[in-house]
């Protein structure tokens, strides 16, 4: 054989060698762009906030900007569906909400697969509800303003984010355990409902620390309680609803990071990794506890089939607490 002459199994091996590291660095180079995170609500909210910390959190993890683009209409709706027709590249996410399988489970027809349009890459964090008044209510605790409740026989008002969030369900639920009478007054996003709150519009509002904490600060609204089933570490010296006068009656949020269906196994894996390694920061564990919000990492296999488990679980919900299929 010839000196010059390569043999053709070693041509093969020799070009496949000098792809790898080529195919590596391509594989390995997300994201190769800007990322803009999708929030389905209005600016405000605590998807907003924790959004807006996590993109910046990434845009240093990165050295991409990390661009949150608030798309709100049709209670999260519409900036979930402009998700779902995104390239699946990963450079197009969306921060969501225990709002959207709420929405879901009672919306009759989406022009997408609520369940598997998108996909979990991570979780940000969890936390209960307060339960706030306007101060006008003549109430100071649960028990009495399950009292009010009972007199005034659905003169009562609790404002929502949209029918079918969690504000909304949160009210029905609490209405259903306690045996009362309330109006749902939704608005187009929760600080609208807020703001509401805070001029006695509505009389009460079921909604996160991040949400209702500068009312509360300002003294325009009145925490009552917490949603949890005991009281809360994340709100010392508030009680538990289910202690103070509706037994039983528990509600949790959660916040997370999605993609469009179709994502490359490898990005979601590096999405999730990535945030997971923000949440145990302590700069991040000090932001989530200012919101009364604690870091709730998981496993790309813990957050698999997440949404189907949510939205079936929001369904059986829907049915104690009366909220009709729209």
């Amino acid at each position: 054989m010839k000196p010059w002459i390569i043999p053709a199994g070693a041509a093969v091996w020799g070009l496949a060698c000098a792809l790898l590291p080529a195919r590596d660095a391509a594989a390995q180079a997300y994201p190769s762009r800007n990322v803009q995170v999708v929030v389905p609500y209005t600016a405000g909210g605590s998807i907003d906030l924790y959004s807006r910390a996590m993109a910046q959190a990434l845009s240093r993890a990165w050295g991409r900007n990390v661009v949150v683009d608030n798309r709100p209409g049709a209670s999260g709706m519409i900036g979930t569906e402009i998700v779902t027709k995104a390239d699946p590249d990963g450079h197009v996410l969306l921060g969501h909400t225990s709002s959207y399988p709420a929405t879901a489970a009672v919306r009759a027809k989406l022009p997408f697969d609520p369940a598997r349009a998108i996909v979990p890459l991570a979780t940000f964090a969890r936390a209960p509800m307060l339960i706030a008044v306007h101060p006008s209510v003549p109430a100071k605790s649960v028990k009495e303003l399950v009292a009010v409740a009972k007199r005034t026989k659905g003169r009562l008002n609790y404002g929502s984010s949209g029918s079918g969030g969690n504000n909304h369900f949160s009210g029905a639920l609490f209405a259903a355990a306690a045996g009362v009478q309330m109006t749902h007054v939704p608005y187009k996003g929760i600080s609208g409902a807020v703001t509401a709150l805070a001029s006695g519009e509505v009389e009460i509002v079921i909604a996160s620390q991040a949400a209702l904490g500068p009312q509360v600060k300002a003294g325009r609204v009145r925490p009552l309680a917490v949603t949890s089933l005991k009281p809360s570490p994340l709100f010392p010296g508030m009680p538990a609803a289910a202690e103070a006068g509706v037994p039983g009656y528990t509600y949790e949020l959660w916040w997370g990071l999605f993609g469009p269906a179709g994502m490359p196994a490898d990005r979601v894996a590096a999405v999730n990794a990535a945030v997971n390694k923000i949440l145990a920061t302590e700069e991040m564990k000090k932001f989530l506890a200012g919101e009364a919000a604690e870091p709730w990492p998981q496993t790309v296999a813990q957050l698999d089939g997440f949404l189907v488990r949510e939205i079936e679980r929001y369904r059986k919900a829907a049915k104690v607490a009366g909220i009709e299929p729209q």
